[in-house]
């Protein structure tokens, strides 16, 4: 008597597409448990200060839970696939799973991480600073080829040999969705994306070849009397020391003064110390410069009440 082990079919992009919607679904709802812990316990400012490092610990945490342990993601589990090496037909290896979940998250962070702290113009940081563009090129480029083929949904599941695999069998009365327009439509966007790039690079050179012949390389530049590059070299808001509300400059308060009980009613949310540097948001909630101006670089939302937040309509306070 012979047996034989039994023999499953290869997903269908309709599953594929299902599963990797609720992962993010469910990766998303998870940020946003932990980004409400965090701003409970050590406020709003420290949160956005380390706003790339939580989305990296909790995509790690998701998937290092999941496919690091060899088991279904919840968006495998929903649709009953599993993942599958193409190369022994086996469920990955422990090194190819290491590679599915580092892959996808850290060479993005980094590359956020640490291009601004480079030299301007060195080819450290051109490369940094190119590296999500090149990624989310090749990224559309791959899902176009799987809306066609239907075989690899990212390109580190394509880099690595991986593809799915369905527990529930083919039912051979039913014709499986199609989404080879969808491809044809991404290649055009890429083709269109491509020519535009090419334009404007184009047109840059002549406008810098034009510029060399009016301007002198050695000439500063000043706005207010100010001469460009100290402005460009001056400290990141959020690592600037935080000063005692006496020593504001920018308040024509004499903060010294005010009772305690009152004092108390000027405390920043972002910092949950006294403000320095008053500003008024549009909707009307109050923070330091310093502590808004960091959030709005992160997040184009007022902190309490989420509206719209534009950094070009904050107003300074003075007397408040």
């Amino acid at each position: 008597m012979s047996t034989t082990l039994p023999s499953f079919p290869y997903a269908q992009q309709a599953q594929i597409i299902r599963s990797n919607q609720r992962d993010l679904f469910h990766v998303s709802s998870l940020r946003e448990q932990t980004e409400n812990v965090v701003r409970a316990w050590l406020g709003s400012r420290w949160l956005s200060r380390w706003d790339k490092e939580i989305d990296l610990l909790v995509k790690v945490a998701y998937y290092g839970l999941t496919v690091g342990r060899a088991t279904q993601t919840l968006g495998e589990e929903y649709t009953a696939i599993w993942q599958q090496s193409s190369r022994t037909e086996l469920w990955p290896s422990g090194r190819i799973r290491a590679a599915l979940i580092l892959l996808p998250t850290v060479p993005g962070y980094l590359a956020e991480k640490f291009a601004p702290s480079l030299s301007q113009g060195s080819v450290s940081h051109r490369v940094l600073r190119t590296l999500p563009t090149v990624l989310e090129v090749l990224a559309e480029l791959n899902l176009a080829i799987f809306y066609l083929r239907g075989t690899y949904y990212t390109l580190v599941k394509r880099l690595l040999g991986i593809r799915y695999i369905s527990s529930m069998p083919d039912n051979p009365n039913s014709r499986p969705p199609s989404y080879s327009l969808l491809g044809v439509l991404l290649l055009f966007r890429l083709t269109y994306r491509f020519i535009s790039y090419v334009r404007m690079l184009r047109t840059s050179d002549r406008t810098n070849a034009a510029r060399k012949e009016v301007t002198d390389d050695t000439q500063e530049t000043f706005v207010d009397d100010r001469p460009i590059s100290i402005m460009l070299s001056q400290t990141h808001p959020e690592e600037k020391p935080a000063i005692p509300a006496e020593e504001d400059e920018l308040t024509i308060l004499d903060v010294a003064q005010i009772p305690e009980e009152l004092r108390a009613s000027r405390s920043c949310t972002l910092c949950l110390e006294e403000r320095t540097a008053s500003c008024a948001t549009e909707c009307g909630h109050m923070f330091c410069w310093d502590c808004i101006y960091g959030w709005g670089r992160e997040k184009a939302e007022c902190p309490l009440c989420r509206q719209s937040l534009s950094l070009a309509k904050l107003l300074p306070v003075y007397n408040l």
